[in-house]
């Protein structure tokens, strides 16, 4: 049986986010560490996850490491036993249209984002986490909507959410008790890879960044992304599979 954290239970237990050096990363590990979670922070950066530790302190273990490789998350799943997996690390795509890209900068997500998703999914599936233990994908909104100005990003997103589902549908085959739910959260110009998609469309457009961006509504924060995660994570009832996060909110995707 699936035996959600609560926010009291995150006290002692450990949570493993990659990409946590910046952007919905780092807000996803100070809303968990707030929660009294220990967060083990993964990226490939150094400095950036030194910030983020100076930032939380103890509470957040830096681990310089490329999350897309398979024996990443072997080790990090054998060493520190988390309850909590947040998938949130990805690179950053070339903002140009398709006749522009080349083969190598139109797959780039594919061996990134799609990599880590399936390498972790694999994992936290064949150890298998405890019963109660959520793994949690970071998708985006371009995986309904497209993105055509940043080669196989969104095509990578639509994957990174049907692997997590795939997932979630072998835990419940095999009474597993791990819930595995995908996020998939709208363009927002706080992050890097928002901020240059919203310069990319902005462009094309033909208006400025800021304008751009007011004709889309209000805007995402990491803060609430981090939020949303945690929600998840100590949820007393199983969360869908599937959620578009705006800055309205969760909603599950049909």
């Amino acid at each position: 049986m699936n035996e959600p954290i609560t926010p009291g239970d995150l006290d002692g237990a450990t949570a493993v986010v990659t990409g946590a050096g910046r952007g919905f990363g780092r807000g996803i590990a100070a809303a968990l560490t707030a929660a009294g979670a220990h967060v083990v922070g993964v990226g490939r950066t150094g400095a950036a996850l030194e910030k983020v530790h100076a930032e939380l302190g103890d509470a957040f273990t830096p681990v310089v490491a490329d999350a897309a490789d398979p024996a990443t998350a072997a080790r990090l799943l054998d060493e520190y036993r988390p309850r909590i997996i947040v998938l949130c690390a990805g690179a950053m795509p070339r903002m140009s249209p398709v006749q522009e890209q080349t083969w190598e900068s139109f797959s780039l997500n594919w061996n990134v984002d799609v990599a880590q998703a399936f390498h972790w999914t694999q994992e936290a599936l064949r150890r298998p986490l405890p019963p109660g233990s959520s793994v949690i994908a970071i998708s985006s909104g371009a995986a309904i909507n497209g993105s055509p100005l940043s080669g196989g990003y969104a095509g990578a997103k639509a994957t990174v959410r049907l692997i997590t589902s795939y997932a979630a549908a072998e835990s419940e085959r095999a009474g597993l008790g791990i819930e595995f739910v995908s996020v998939l959260p709208q363009l927002t110009p706080l992050t890097d890879l928002g901020a240059a998609a919203v310069a990319a469309y902005a462009a094309q457009q033909g208006v400025d960044a800021d304008t751009f961006v007011r004709a889309r509504g209000p805007v995402l924060t990491p803060e609430q992304v981090g939020a949303s995660v945690l929600a998840i994570a100590t949820a007393a009832e199983p969360v869908h599979h599937a959620n578009t996060l705006t800055a309205a909110g969760i909603s599950p995707l049909a």
